[in-house]
């Protein structure tokens, strides 16, 4: 009875996520080249926008009318909610520099967590109105269709495409710049999108051979990292080990194929230069 009610719980959580990021992505792409009001968050230039702020408002409206009493993580609320078993994870607009300056490269991450291991995750992809949805053990689906990226796949770096997302803190690490320097050299491409769940989604969709992550943990990671684990994809740290559960500072590497083992090796070849 316990699991057909966990089960039950998952479905609707699935559901209500989708509906929460359908309801803040067309508005953020109603909202896109029109005119909006944007404020740095740091000193390094992040941005927010008020496009930012309605949508997280429509995302917690409908999370909350749901699941009064799940714990809430927001990018810009911050914590709402009680502590407990179960966290919702909220980016409301991935990609807000994007936005901000008028490309169109942004979507809306929800993640459900039970007891710190995502369970649920959901990407919107704003402009293409492409829904990525996951639910742990359930596999993976792009507006319904089941996504599948795993099997056998051995290629050269260089005729690989790969995304690279770094954390915002990380800004010119000598570390990070090194290993970027080398995926440049390596790889067909090395893509830095700006907006790090939509990278995930296309690994998931078989449009990324890999994804390299340097110390990037944020409301937008373990949604796509969901989506793309149940397509098929791999995902681990850089020692090697499978990526599960919550890290505030994660370094992985993911793909198809042998592109794991590929960029593991590029990853300790820029840590021993």
């Amino acid at each position: 009875m316990e699991r057909l009610e966990r089960q039950e719980q998952l479905r609707r959580a699935k559901q209500v996520a989708t509906a929460a990021a359908e309801a803040a992505g067309r508005y953020a792409k109603e909202r896109f080249l029109t005119a909006y009001v944007v404020t740095e968050k740091d000193e390094h230039g992040d941005l927010v926008t008020d496009v930012d702020v309605e949508a997280e408002r429509l995302i917690l409206e409908t999370i909350r009318a749901s699941f009064p009493h799940d714990a809430i993580r927001s990018e810009e609320t911050g914590w709402s909610g009680v502590e407990g078993d179960w966290l919702w994870l909220v980016d409301p607009l991935d990609g807000t520099n994007n936005f901000a300056i008028g490309l169109p490269a942004f979507g809306v991450a929800i993640t459900l967590l039970y007891r710190k291991e995502p369970v649920v995750g959901v990407v919107y992809e704003s402009v293409t109105d492409r829904m990525y949805a996951a639910v742990a053990g359930q596999g993976a689906t792009c507006n319904g269709e089941p996504l599948n990226v795993s099997g056998a796949m051995e290629t050269p770096l260089r005729k690989r495409t790969v995304g690279w997302i770094q954390g915002h803190r990380v800004q010119k690490e000598p570390g990070a710049m090194r290993l970027k320097s080398l995926l440049d050299e390596s790889c067909k491409r090395a893509l830095r999108l700006w907006a790090p769940a939509l990278l995930w989604t296309m690994l998931a969709r078989g449009q990324l051979d890999g994804i390299v992550l340097y110390d990037s943990e944020g409301d937008d990671l373990y949604a796509g990292v969901l989506i793309a684990k149940e397509a098929g994809a791999a995902v681990l740290r850089f020692d090697g080990t499978p990526f599960d559960g919550m890290d505030e500072s994660p370094y992985l590497v993911a793909g198809r194929g042998d592109a794991p083992e590929q960029l593991l090796r590029l990853a300790k070849d820029a840590s021993s230069a």
